[in-house]
């Protein structure tokens, strides 16, 4: 697992990119759609990615996205975890998410479709 994301829910893009752009500074790194920006932190290959996520499912919170190599396979090796909804098809492949013991949001994914 690579730390790869830290993964913010906003209920609003434009007030986030002045929030994280003009505000705080941050460069944004790329965009996804209408709805997706990353920022890449200073000092760090880890980005900050803020989303208007597409309801308010739980699976949407707030938390850090790791990356790994296969996500069928990690969540085989890992079927003792609690597991939050079905994996989620995103640009490139595939995420998922499970609560911690405190409850907090943990986020995984791969790049398996990518090109």
């Amino acid at each position: 697992m690579k730390l790869t994301f830290i993964y913010v829910s906003v209920p609003d893009l434009k007030e986030a990119l002045g929030f994280y752009r003009d505000q705080l500074g941050f460069d944004e790194a790329w965009r996804e759609g209408d709805d997706t920006v990353a920022f890449q932190l200073p000092g760090t290959e880890v980005q900050l990615m803020v989303c208007v996520p597409p309801d308010d499912g739980p699976r949407w919170s707030t938390g850090p996205f790791y990356g790994v190599d296969d996500l069928p396979a990690f969540m085989a090796e890992h079927n003792d975890l609690t597991w939050v909804g079905e994996p989620n098809e995103i640009p490139g492949g595939r995420s998922a998410s499970f609560r911690d013991p405190g409850g907090n949001l943990i986020h995984v994914f791969d790049q398996s479709g990518a090109e």
